[in-house]
Formats: structure tokens, sequence, C-alpha cells
């Protein structure tokens, strides 16, 4: 009796052990061209030197508004984010480049929370959960004691990706008494259809700017139809504002959006403009314009003594004027 139970215990294991075996090879039989490679080589010291130069620093500003955009990359603004959709030679797509540097564990990134970013170690996203809460297809290739996930190139949603939100501080910086911008973070939206084909956008989740620049200021992009060359990188395009969003919300003390507040699409364009002229003309704002009507009136005054002034007649000479012809 015990031989026969000896025996099935060695049939057990040697089962458990060609199962394992088979489910390792079907772990490693990958294509060697589906490794995520993102074509860039890591950030030298010199570009970390320059761009921990570019930090703006918003602590001791004395005025702060923290603005929310959501940028619709179907707006001819907003292309190159999205264009091109698939990966042309060393071209890619801006969620393209995230996903790479993601896979390969080379920026960090957060989670989306309602209504609030914490950029803390507890909210960081494993990049194995990412794919499996948007049912991103992969395969797990061991290597000697890592797992990678490695992913088709045809299954990254990149053409998905239809929307970013973007949170930017505008803030008043004391030193020289002007208004700057700074971007804080980023935030991807898959768009997909719903069960019942209503459309569904998802918010992936938050990449501080800082974390990706060192990357997107060496990724060229083309940003016009009429000019082909590649003369602006994905971290210009963000600094000059090359991009056009609508204000979906500001951070206010009940942490309502825009929508929340208005109930209709008209008081929101309402509020929307509201917010971008108080933005723009804040500047000007804090500085003592001069009364216009007594500049008017300083003009006026000097145009008059001016016509009123008599003019001098330039006197002629009655003498006769001297030959100079030589006499013979």
């Amino acid at each position: 009796m015990k031989s026969i139970y000896f025996i099935m215990i060695l049939a057990c294991a040697g089962m458990f052990c060609q199962n394992m075996s088979a489910q390792e090879r079907r772990r490693t039989r990958t294509n060697p061209k589906d490794t995520q490679t993102t074509g860039l080589p890591e950030p030298t010291v010199r570009a970390l030197s320059k761009n921990e130069d570019r930090k703006q620093n918003t602590e001791n500003a004395p005025w702060i508004r923290e603005i929310y955009r959501q940028i619709n990359l179907k707006e001819a603004a907003n292309a190159p984010l999205y264009y091109p959709v698939e990966p042309v030679g060393d071209r890619i797509n801006l969620f393209t480049l995230i996903f790479k540097l993601l896979s390969e564990n080379k920026i960090t990134v957060y989670e989306y929370l309602d209504g609030k970013e914490i950029f803390t170690d507890r909210y960081k996203v494993n990049f194995k959960d990412f794919l499996d809460r948007f049912r991103v297809l992969y395969m797990e290739k061991i290597v000697g004691t890592d797992t990678i996930y490695v992913v088709d190139e045809s299954d990254i949603p990149n053409s998905e990706v239809l929307s970013y939100l973007v949170k930017e501080a505008w803030y008043f910086k004391a030193s020289n008494s002007t208004v700057d911008i700074k971007l804080l973070a980023i935030c991807p939206l898959l768009i997909r259809e719903g069960d019942f084909g209503e459309v569904i956008s998802m918010p992936i989740f938050w990449i501080p700017y800082e974390n990706i620049q060192p990357h997107i200021s060496r990724t060229p992009i083309m940003t016009s139809d009429l000019n082909n060359a590649m003369t602006y990188t994905l971290d210009d395009y963000f600094r000059k504002r090359m991009f056009e969003g609508e204000i979906i919300k500001t951070t206010n003390l009940l942490n309502y959006t825009l929508a929340q507040q208005f109930s209709t699409p008209e008081a929101m364009k309402i509020a929307q403009d509201s917010i971008e002229n108080h933005l723009k003309h804040f500047e000007n704002q804090l500085w003592v314009q001069p009364d216009t009507t007594a500049v008017a009136d300083s003009k006026r005054k000097k145009k008059s003594a001016k016509a009123e002034k008599p003019k001098t007649a330039k006197t002629q000479s009655t003498a006769p004027a001297r030959s100079v012809k030589r006499t013979q």
C-alpha cells in the first residue's frame, strides 16, 4: 500500500514539473522584435543638469492659481501629440513614448485619484497592474530573476489615447515682478466604447512633468504642415504653450469642477472665458495705469503749444553774389 502511495506522489510531482516547464517555455517564447525599447539613450549628466536649472520654484510665490485643461488631440493645434499614431522610424507619439518609458521603469507615474493628485510611493502605478486594469495584452518573459512584461507594438493603446489633462500653475514671480506658468503634471485619457455603445473617458495615471521632461526634451516632433522639418521637441511644445485646451477646473476650496459649478454649457463657456481673461490681464492689473484723460490733455496741450509757436523767417542776404569765374 505504501509503495502504491509513493508511486502516486512521484507521478503527481512529475506532472507538476512538466506543467511548470511548459509554462516557462510559453512565457519565454517571444519574438526578439517585441522587446520594448524607446530608441532613446539615457539622459546625460549635462542634460539632467540643464533640466535641473530650468526647474521653476513656486514655493515662495505670493500668488498662484492652478488650472486644469483638457487637450483634444483631434484638434489641429494638438495633432503633434497624436501623430504618427503608430511608430514610423524614429518618430513616435507622446503616449507611445510614455508607455515604453514606463515598461522600462524609466519614469514614475501615479494613480489618478478623483479630485486630488498625490505623488507619493503609496500611489505609484505598477506596470503590470496598469496592463491588467486597462486590458492590454502582454507576455511574460523571465530574464534571470526578473520578470519582463512584453507588449507587441500593435497592442499598445496609443490610438485610443485621444485626450490629455494638463495641470498648470500660473504664479507671480516676486524676483522680477512678472507672471510665469509652470507645468505640473499631465494625464493621458483613454477613450473607449462601453458595453452599451456609450463613449467612456478613462484617466490612466498622472505623470509629474519634471519626471518626463528629461526624455521629451530630446524627442523631436513636426508641428507644421508647411514645414516638415522637426525643429521642435515635445518639451518645446509644452513650454511654449503651442497646445490648445479648454479649462475644466481650477483649484478651489470645494474641489468642484466647472461642470459641477455650472449646469449649462453657456454658463460654463462664460466662466471659462472669464478665467482666461483674468489670467491674461492679471499682470497688467499689478501696476497702476496712468489716467487716460490726463494723458490725453497733456498731449493736446503739447500739440497746441507747438502750433502757436511763431515761425521765424529766414533772412536773405542782399549782397551781390561774388563771381567765381576766372578772369581771362
